[in-house]
């Protein structure tokens, strides 16, 4: 994955300083990591993006700022990954993860409902959303862990490829001379 294709995607220094819910992190947000795109700081930031974004809490970019910051993180791509789970992706991911949470819990796959039921919170709780909760937790690790290894072995195999491209280049044209 290039550099410059990561920077054209992730939102701007600017606009994340400037946006109301990360400028609680005030002064911690001038740290020089936080803003530098490289393999590791690319491959964390694809980590926690793509495990708080899966999770089914509010908050999503302020988790992801303070994860960045933790983490010695790429800021502005932890953040821009978490907008994966949107409005309109949101539904889906949560109904897969009820399901996953209950197959995992073995219970029976009832009527997917976020609405508060008739019954207590508690039969509530337990048939509906620690069953969601269990099953995106479980598929935010896998696709943590997937992004930060992909990314990794994505951007090595992209390293590689552009010195053996230099050292072929560079031996035409030292044999033309």
């Amino acid at each position: 994955m290039s550099r410059k294709l990561l920077k054209h995607i992730t939102p701007s220094n600017d606009s994340i300083r400037s946006n109301k819910h990360i400028q609680i992190f005030g002064k911690l947000l001038h740290a020089p990591y936080l803003w530098h795109l490289g393999r590791r700081s690319a491959s964390r930031a694809f980590a926690i993006g793509l495990f708080i974004t899966l999770i089914p809490v509010p908050f999503h970019m302020v988790m992801a700022a303070a994860s960045a910051i933790i983490f010695h993180a790429n800021l502005p791509l932890s953040v821009a990954l978490v907008w994966v789970n949107n409005p309109f992706t949101m539904v889906p991911i949560f109904y897969f993860g009820y399901l996953l949470g209950a197959w995992i819990m073995g219970l029976p796959i009832q009527t997917f409902d976020l609405a508060w039921p008739e019954g207590t919170i508690w039969t509530w709780l337990g048939n509906t959303f620690l069953p969601c909760l269990l099953g995106c937790l479980v598929c935010s690790i896998i696709f943590s862990l997937a992004g930060y290894y992909g990314i990794d072995l994505i951007w090595r195999w992209h390293v590689i490829r552009q010195w053996r491209h230099r050292r072929i280049n560079r031996i035409a044209h030292s044999s033309v001379t």
